[in-house]
């Protein structure tokens, strides 16, 4: 096909990047996702396809694009969870805000995916809990690719706490799905015990990998250190995948150690640490990962919407189910918001999109492991929760624009003080005791 020749790949590959930087450009006025743009450029882009007659009626499109669009996908997630964990600062006073958007990312996980998991298995017929589970957990893991990009003008507290929210919501996501995965595999039992295991190995292993990376790597004088930084961290991240262990923490490790090594690297540790390079292999990837992760998300996002079909959507059975979905995970994140924030939740409540994840771990299932399983309910859920996600910035905005605009046109006014004047009663009472 003529449009798919070399240079024409180029032209298109350079366009779709030039417009998602200006969607980004867009989001940052506009509180709108670049997400939502991106997927309405890639539903675009099909319509042309099919429009123009490049793709037959015999082509699979989603068949086709699924290898391209995992790989994005999984490289994407790596980017995506490094970027945010070289943003977490572990100081004294953030300990307890760390602690909190943890425990709130597990309880909003593991209630929302029950229940999403009652209302699957109540609508879609042979479908058994255990199924009902597997598929109901991508549904329920938030999306630190849109929400990350998206709260940038929320005050710094509330920034952080969904900066540090949804990079759980993600890690503690994926185990969950995994461990659910192989729960599948092995129905005989024992999964539980052999996955926490496997996790505390995994975490040891990390630190092992990261403390050997930063004191390795700190010597390499070559330019080219930083992607074979990256190269190595792709190749523990796929060798532990092939070994069944949970993978994600090497690269949450990795990012935390390099973010925070005045508190990894102390005592005898310290001395081995040349501070100065291992700041300038901190800054280096800081910046190659916002980079990398711009040009993955972008493309992984084009491709699912040049893969979806959006006639699936106008289901009522699809529209009744995910609506459903929907209202559960709300009213499970103001209950939880409240008991940890009280009244102070907005706009958090209704910060809850899901994205990148949810896509990713959906096309791990077995495929038609249940045939009833509409894929409209995946696009369903993750288009409304990040248009209520672009409402409720908006509202935030112009809430807190009307306060600032109340407070600078309505200055607190100055008088100059001066002193009481002293009353002639008082004056009388003064000379009578002089006297």
């Amino acid at each position: 096909m003529e449009v798919f020749s070399t240079y024409n790949v180029i032209i298109e590959a350079s366009s779709i990047l030039i417009l998602s930087f200006l969607f980004g450009e867009l989001a940052k006025k506009t509180n709108v996702p670049s997400v939502l743009m991106l997927i309405a450029l890639g539903i675009l882009i099909q319509f042309g396809l099919n429009q123009a007659g490049f793709l037959g009626v015999d082509f699979n499109l989603e068949k086709e694009l699924l290898p391209s669009l995992k790989l994005l996908g999984t490289i994407g997630v790596i980017m995506i969870v490094l970027e945010a964990a070289l943003e977490l600062k572990l100081e004294k006073g953030k300990y307890w805000a760390i602690a909190k958007a943890f425990a709130i990312a597990l309880i909003c996980l593991l209630v929302s995916t029950f229940i999403a998991a009652l209302i699957l298995k109540e609508f879609i017929s042979d479908m058994s809990m255990q199924h009902a589970m597997l598929y109901a957990t991508p549904l329920s893991i938030l999306s630190s690719a849109i929400i990350i990009p998206s709260v940038n003008g929320l005050e710094e507290g509330k920034k952080e706490f969904h900066i540090y929210e949804s990079t759980f919501s993600d890690i503690l996501g994926i185990m969950f799905f995994i461990y659910q995965l192989k729960a599948l595999d092995s129905p005989e039992g024992g999964g539980l015990l052999k996955f926490s295991l496997t996790t505390t190995l995994i975490l040891v292993i990390s630190f092992i990998v990261s403390y050997l990376i930063i004191l390795g790597f700190q010597h390499i004088k070559s330019h080219a250190k930083l992607f074979l930084l990256i190269a190595v961290l792709l190749l523990f991240y796929a060798v532990a995948n092939k070994l069944g262990l949970s993978s994600l923490p090497i690269i949450l490790v990795f990012g935390l150690v390099i973010a925070n090594m005045g508190l990894f690297f102390r005592g005898k540790l310290g001395k081995y640490l040349i501070v100065e390079k291992a700041n300038e292999i901190y800054e280096g990837l800081h910046i190659l990962t916002l980079e990398t992760a711009f040009v993955v998300r972008t493309f992984f996002f084009v491709v699912f919407g040049i893969t979806i079909t959006l006639s699936s959507m106008l289901n009522l059975e699809v529209a009744l189910i995910s609506l459903a979905i929907i209202a559960s995970i709300y009213l499970i994140r103001w209950l939880v918001l409240f008991l940890f924030f009280g009244k102070d939740i907005m706009p958090q409540i209704f910060i809850g999109p899901r994205g990148l994840i949810t896509i990713l771990l959906f096309y791990k299932i077995p495929e038609n492991l249940v045939p009833g399983f509409d894929k409209g309910i995946l696009l369903f859920v993750i288009i409304v929760t990040s248009l209520i996600m672009t409402w409720a910035l908006i509202r935030d905005k112009k809430v807190r624009s009307i306060a600032i605009r109340q407070a600078t046109s309505n200055p607190i006014e100055t008088a100059k003080w001066k002193a009481p004047s002293v009353t002639p009663a008082v004056k009388e009472k003064k000379h009578g005791e002089e006297e």
